[in-house]
């Protein structure tokens, strides 16, 4: 049943996305925005956390989901460290994805030879 519920969670999120694509005049990136907002609202009123109890990675994986751990780890190093964890709680939480994005891109850069449209 947990792969059920993370697979219809996972795709109603990219139907959503979709939606958004083809009948309004939003671009991408905006849903892009869009969605990681929406996760960091969710996230922050332990609403979204509920979402991943019951969908498990059908609601991490999606960009909603790095969203919300941006905002547990700003509300964890909130309570640990203050203030300053306003600004280094999301980056701190998040760090190993935002690497492996970097370093992932880099290599595909190097090994295809990237070209504007």
């Amino acid at each position: 049943m947990n792969y059920i519920n993370a697979f219809w969670v996972g795709g109603l999120i990219c139907v959503i996305g979709q939606i958004l694509i083809d009948k309004t005049k939003i671009t991408s990136a905006r849903i892009l925005v869009l969605f990681v907002v929406l996760g960091c609202i969710l996230g922050g009123l332990n609403i979204y956390d509920k979402i991943i109890d019951y969908a498990g990675a059908g609601a991490c994986v999606p960009l909603p989901g790095f969203g919300n751990l941006l905002a547990n780890g700003v509300k964890e190093e909130i309570d640990s460290e203050g203030a300053i964890g306003i600004l280094t709680g999301g980056l701190k939480s998040a760090s190993a994805g935002i690497s492996a994005a970097v370093i992932f891109s880099l290599i595909n850069a190097l090994i295809f030879d990237p070209k504007e449209k």
